[in-house]
């Protein structure tokens, strides 16, 4: 019963907090678009998804390896190689501005954003020394709360001196001030303090997670390949058309991002015990579930998505239906993809999905830039839909041709077991 409850806990706070730090960066964007127009706009827009991509370098492997970690590494080796990570971070951050050139305003809004994301990063590996304890709920919370109060802080500040760069470092303080006064003491509460570091377990955390984080971070540029070509091609304007109407596809993900989390755990438990069946049985429930609500939000988008856009955003959308509804389409096919990775990742079949994104990420590099050179705005939203249908199309076969090998050779091993 205890178990059932904490259980329900850690699911509700996990919808709650994921939902509103996910969302975070649609209202950004919506405060940024009506207080300091379309160009202020889509220099947030690329800021924000840059300080993503390099969000990833910061936290490497992520959580979900850290949560489903089978080796004896403890969680002060995976604290220290995290502090690691986001020092590089923050290092190439400076670096990327410097060689894009950008002026010092543009570049101080990429630094600000860029920090505060490497606020994110350091979080993540204290979220997963609570979320190993069972303590899924006290992430959550944390996320409702620095997203709420980010959201507030953001809001006054542009509303009193509509000075974006201002207003983008009060998330910044935001974000330290709570890891220092919520989750760092949450995690002094339960980490054992008579573990000691070892350097080659921290080094081995970053081989061991090689992989991992050349898919986040390969991911994670696919996702906005479109954007970087529309930064290369087209306007400021354009680029916050485009973020406006992709803004909605992180609702999508962001579905995945509850449902997948509080499953982690027992995943991983079936995965021990050699329950491969087990496994494709919650991964085939996800993916239904997924399936579900993105066919309802693309009768949602088609009918009702600009018009909201619209109402919300201050801006003329009409000529850009199709764009959003094909944008949701592709969103759902990724999301689903985002499913077999867990699980691969679970069973550390981590190399095969290096490959692919290898491959996706080289198709995404010339098709972004094709397309979007000779269609403009449905060129980007044509590479976007064809990368994330290739994502779809390459993990679906590769995980269940995987998991049928596995489920194999465990049976064979239970035969000889017997035997």
């Amino acid at each position: 019963m205890e178990k059932t409850e904490n259980f329900n806990k850690n699911f509700i706070w996990n919808i709650v907090g994921t939902t509103f730090n996910s969302f975070n960066s649609l209202f950004f964007l919506i405060l940024v678009t009506r207080m300091n127009g379309t160009d202020n706009a889509g220099i947030f827009s690329l800021a924000f998804s840059t300080a993503c991509i390099l969000y990833i370098i910061g936290v490497y492997a992520g959580r979900i390896f850290q949560v489903t970690e089978n080796q004896k590494v403890n969680d002060k080796e995976y604290i220290v190689n995290r502090a690691i990570t986001v020092a590089i971070m923050i290092v190439i951050s400076i670096g990327f501005v410097v060689i894009k050139g950008y002026d010092l305003y543009k570049a101080g809004i990429f630094l600000i954003l860029c920090f505060y994301k490497a606020c994110e990063a350091f979080s993540d590996v204290l979220y997963g020394v609570l979320q190993k304890k069972e303590l899924l709920y006290k992430v959550g919370k944390s996320f409702f709360v620095k997203a709420l109060i980010s959201l507030i802080a953001f809001g006054i500040c542009n509303l009193i001196t509509r000075n974006l760069l201002l207003s983008c470092g009060f998330i910044a303080i935001v974000n330290v001030i709570i890891i220092a006064i919520y989750d760092i003491p949450n995690v002094l509460k339960i980490i054992d303090s008579s573990e000691k570091v070892e350097m080659k377990n921290v080094w081995q955390i970053t081989k061991s997670g090689i992989f991992i984080f050349g898919i986040s971070f390969l991911g994670m540029y696919i996702m906005n390949a479109p954007k970087y070509s529309i930064d290369n091609y087209l306007s400021e304007h354009i680029q916050a058309i485009y973020g406006i109407i992709v803004m909605p596809a992180t609702a999508i993900g962001l579905f995945a991002q509850f449902i997948i989390h509080p499953y982690l755990n027992i995943v991983t438990d079936k995965f021990k015990n050699a329950d491969i069946q087990g496994m494709k049985k919650i991964m085939y429930k996800l993916i239904a579930m997924i399936a579900g609500v993105g066919a309802l939000a693309v009768i949602a988008a088609f009918f009702l998505g600009i018009p909201v856009l619209q109402i919300i955003y201050g801006v003329e959308l009409q000529a850009y239906r199709m764009n959003l509804v094909w944008i949701i389409i592709a969103s759902t096919c990724s999301v689903i993809a985002t499913i077999y990775s867990s699980i691969l990742t679970t069973i550390r079949k981590t190399f095969v999905q290096f490959v692919i994104y290898v491959a996706i990420s080289i198709y995404a590099i010339i098709g972004s830039n094709i397309f979007t050179k000779a269609f403009e705005i449905n060129g980007a939203t044509i590479a976007y839909f064809s990368i994330m249908l290739l994502q779809f199309i390459l993990y679906a076969v590769t995980s269940n041709i995987i998991l049928k090998k596995l489920q194999k050779k465990f049976a064979k091993q239970e035969i000889e077991e017997g035997k």
